[in-house]
């Protein structure tokens, strides 16, 4: 699967706030076999909301974790949009949902927080460990959940645990080279796309380092490509460790 963090708010843009969302959900992702491939801060922008949530849809292997805009005030927009995208802007008042406002709030609920409870279409329920206002979910796979870290934590790891909980065992390797990238160019360009390959610079004073990591669900041909790097440095008598830093 392809997990793509959507973090909607003015304020982080602006430096009025710091995000938190990010490393928690990468934390989350990576405990359990899980890699991020996109992350996005973005403005409080209905037309901009929809144009990422439709880059993420276009992905069949996408899973979208959303923050914040679920709320009831005008600049809100993450609901609606949501229905835009992925229900053909169909919502409907949520029945648990409403039964939670009401119950948290009584008449307080009205005549706004209530909103909340207008969801898209066949939306799931995320629990709020703060307040009882629920996240939400579609399809299985797009999780809408506040912009309070407290509410939105919980939500993660509640869908992780539910849908994605814990992927295929992964196989890396690396090693630290006493080269320039600019050497192992040859060796780079003979691993398949669909391998984890990255190269890494390092300087330390004038030495010049690489640190190349190899990583596959599939230990054998993680193994045999890592092998490449191994002989040519050998038969380059270049000096290397096996190290990730």
């Amino acid at each position: 699967m392809n997990f793509y963090s959507v973090i909607i708010g003015t304020e982080l843009l602006n430096g009025r706030r710091k995000d938190a969302h990010f490393s928690f959900l990468n934390q989350e992702l990576l405990k359990r076999g899980w890699e991020q491939k996109a992350n996005f801060v973005i403005k409080d922008d209905p037309l901009f909301i929809e144009s990422v949530f439709n880059l993420v849809k276009n992905d069949p292997k996408g899973v979208m974790f959303c923050f914040g805009g679920i709320g009831a005030t005008p600049d809100d927009y993450t609901r609606q949009v949501a229905a835009n995208v992925f229900t053909g802007g169909k919502m409907q008042q949520h029945e648990e949902a409403f039964n939670r406002i009401i119950n948290q709030f009584g008449q307080e609920a009205y005549p706004h927080r209530i909103h909340m409870a207008n969801l898209p279409l066949n939306a799931g329920l995320l629990n709020n460990v703060v307040n009882n206002v629920p996240g939400f979910y579609l399809e299985d796979r797009y999780f809408f959940t506040p912009g309070f870290p407290k509410m939105s934590q919980a939500m993660i790891v509640e869908a992780l645990d539910t849908f994605f909980a814990q992927n295929k065992p992964i196989h890396r390797l690396s090693l630290k080279a006493s080269c320039s990238e600019n050497e192992l160019i040859p060796i780079m360009k003979q691993i398949p796309s669909h391998i984890d390959f990255s190269s890494l610079p390092q300087m330390q004073g004038d030495k010049r380092y690489v640190v190349i990591s190899i990583a596959s669900y599939d230990q054998i041909e993680t193994q045999n490509f890592f092998q490449y790097f191994i002989h040519y440095l050998q038969k380059e008598n270049f000096h290397y460790v096996l190290s990730d830093n």
